[in-house]
Parts: structure tokens; sequence; C-alpha cells
């Protein structure tokens, strides 16, 4: 089974102001997530890509490009732009305060019910969810084709968005996905495959994962296996 490494963009300038962004254009990293997703970079520098996919959206592009750029031996020359693992759409809820949305009765719904919320204007969360998961399979299942079950390769993506893919390889409900952190540049790791989704890592933000070449493709036994380099 392929393996797919999901990144969070970097932090924005909206994200250190406490601002729900959402699809605005302009959106950049800021000297902090420029930083960050250098340092995702560097994390992943050792593992050779089949291919960096991001959201259209400039904060993530940003990101995957950082990623790109400290590939040595990848063969991958450009960053593939997925429009289904944009940002979901906050509708009137965008570019307003965090501060101030909590004070909506539909804050508490997004908190506690996320599959019953429907933003203004906008999409619902279970929408979202369904068309980030669906891009996120139909690439991996396309690029394991391509590149054979031990491909590696980076989706760039955004916090509520990479949640929701998460709580789905999870096996969890919508519902409960306000569990799961997912940082800045943090790194997450699914490998889908049958009968079910692994979960190698959730909201990863240090450590080198060069790891993730020799590690076992396999689902592990009972037990839980032996681990990465296991013989």
């Amino acid at each position: 089974m392929a393996t797919v490494i999901l990144v969070r963009h970097g932090r924005t300038t909206a994200n250190a102001t406490g601002l729900l962004a959402g699809r605005t254009a302009g959106v950049e990293l800021d000297e902090t997530g420029r930083a960050q997703a250098g340092e995702a970079g560097l994390r992943l520098a050792a593992v050779p890509l089949a291919a960096v996919v991001s959201s259209p959206l400039e904060r993530c592009r940003q990101t995957a490009t950082a990623i790109l750029a400290q590939q040595q031996a990848s063969g991958v020359e450009e960053v593939l732009v997925e429009p289904e693992l944009t940002e979901c759409d906050y509708g009137e809820w965008q570019g307003r305060s965090l501060a101030e949305l909590a004070k909506e009765p539909l804050w508490e719904t997004v908190q506690t019910q996320p599959s019953a919320a429907s933003f203004p204007g906008g999409e619902s969360m279970a929408q979202m969810q369904a068309r980030g998961v669906a891009a996120v399979r139909s690439h991996d299942a396309g690029i394991e084709q391509q590149h054979g079950r031990g491909a590696i390769w980076v989706a760039v993506s955004h916090g509520d968005v990479i949640k929701a893919i998460l709580a789905d390889a999870l096996g969890m409900h919508l519902d409960v996905f306000q569990r799961i952190d997912v940082a800045p540049a943090s790194v997450s790791v699914v490998r889908y495959g049958d009968p079910r989704p692994h979960v190698i890592g959730v909201n990863t933000l240090a450590g080198d994962l060069g790891w993730l070449r020799t590690a076992e493709p396999e689902p592990p036994p009972i037990g839980g296996g032996a681990g990465p380099g296991a013989s």
C-alpha cells in the first residue's frame, strides 16, 4: 500500500491574530510559518516522494514548495494542485475573528456536533470531509498504481480538512473529530489498505521521517508487530 503524509500549512498572519481566513486570497505564511514549512521539508528530505499534492491556496502551495525544495532524489519537479483539498468554505464566517464567532449559536454545533454544522453561504463540514477523503483516496490509489505499493507522497492541506481525513481513517464519527489536534506544519501519516486504513502518526512536529523508507508496508499482525526496521 502507498503511504500518504498529510501536512498542514505553516502559520499565517491570520492564524497568529485569530482570524478565520477560510478561502480568502493572499493569505500567506508569516516568518514563523516559513520556518515551520522549511522544518517540515527538512524532516522529509530523506524520504523519496512520489508526488507532492497541495490545496490551491497560497499558504499550502508555499508549504508544499518548501517541502519539494529539499527533495534531492525524488524526481518530482512540481507541486500538483488539487482543488478538493482546499479549505472549508466557511461562507459568511470567513474573515471574522474567532473570538467573535465563538459567540454565534452555530459555534457550539461546530464544536460538539460538526456533522450537523453548515456554514451560512458556505458548505457543511460533512461536505468538506467527503471531498477531502475522496481526493486523498483517489490520489493514493493512482500513485500506488503508478509507483508501486511502497510509494510515499505528500498532501498539503488545512487543519479542519486534515482532521476530517484523519477521523475517517481512524473510523471516528465526524462529531468527535475536534478531539484531533493538527498544528501548523505538523505531519500525520496514513496508509490505506485492505481491509482498513492504518494511521501511522498524527500531529507530529519533530523528528527525521527517513524511517518511512524502510517501514513495512503491510498491516501489522495481531499484537502490533515489531515496528519499523525490524527484520
